[in-house]
């Protein structure tokens, strides 16, 4: 996955900070990758993976850049932060998760909670906790702020079009309680009515019998054309590269919604709910 700043990319983990300054430490000696990579004794095609993204330098490697760049420990301070940030992250989400800051379109389902990056902090917090038992609660507060960092992909100076069907299921579940899902709702409500670039449809039960149901799937389409599919499920995930298998999950989603309510019913919707849970606050 090739990274360019000139896209103005983001650094949104150490891995992807690694390969922007990695990059960026190479150009300003004004020396092609092949000269850098012979004078450093490596191959420059691990050198080009390591500029690209596509793989962490070993130790060795990061040492021996930080005494050619003179960055006093950088490559090896980011290589430390990267292998411990991919511990904490499955590998089958790394991927996505990195594919979110190049997305020229994400359309995404989910069929029992609300996609990640529409969610409030308490609604993750309460998410994690029920879901990650035997975690202590700086764990699960650390992986609720990764999740809300996600969510600086929609703010950004040109953010991806942003397109999610919610099965209603989502919202009548109460996650965290009536006071977190009434913060959760009115956050979906005031990010449709402040960003053209997102668009949120529900997948009402009386449509009944769907083709995604049970399960997570997003789309998504990055800025030089190419597309994959990322389903998700309960602790497992994968990715689709395929033309023929990312074809055949974006027909499912395409009937998924057709079923959705059209934007007004759907927002409609979001404020039955939203008046049903702050009337619970207030009995």
């Amino acid at each position: 996955m090739e990274l360019d700043p000139e896209e103005g990319v983001k650094p949104g983990s150490p891995a992807v900070m690694l390969a922007l300054r990695a990059r960026k430490a190479r150009q300003k000696t004004g020396k092609p990758i092949r000269a850098v990579a012979t004078k450093l004794g490596y191959s420059h095609t691990y050198l080009g993976r390591v500029e690209t993204g596509e793989q962490i330098p070993s130790e060795q490697l990061a040492q021996d850049m930080d005494d050619f760049y003179g960055t006093d420990g950088l490559f090896g301070d980011l290589r430390a932060l990267a292998h411990a940030a991919a511990a904490e992250t499955p590998k089958w989400g790394r991927r996505v998760l990195e594919a979110e800051k190049r997305a020229a379109r994400i359309q995404t389902f989910n069929s029992s909670v609300i996609p990640g990056l529409l969610q409030v902090q308490p609604y993750t917090m309460a998410l994690f906790t029920e879901s990650m038992p035997g975690r202590d609660a700086e764990n699960i507060a650390s992986q609720a702020t990764k999740r809300s960092h996600r969510r600086a992909v929609l703010n950004s100076a040109s953010p991806p079009l942003y397109w999610a069907i919610i099965d209603e299921a989502a919202l009548r579940r109460p996650v965290g309680g009536r006071q977190v899902m009434a913060e959760q709702i009115r956050h979906i409500l005031h990010i449709i009515e402040s960003s053209s670039a997102v668009h949120v449809q529900v997948l009402p039960f009386a449509e009944g019998v769907h083709p995604l149901l049970g399960g997570s799937l997003s789309l998504l389409t990055l800025r030089g054309g190419s597309q994959f599919a990322y389903i998700e499920s309960f602790a497992s995930g994968v990715s689709v590269k395929s033309p023929a298998g990312v074809m055949e999950l974006a027909t499912l989603m395409d009937l998924a919604k057709s079923k959705a309510l059209d934007n007004e019913k759907s927002n409609a919707l979001f404020r039955k709910y939203l008046g049903e849970y702050e009337d619970g606050l207030e009995s």
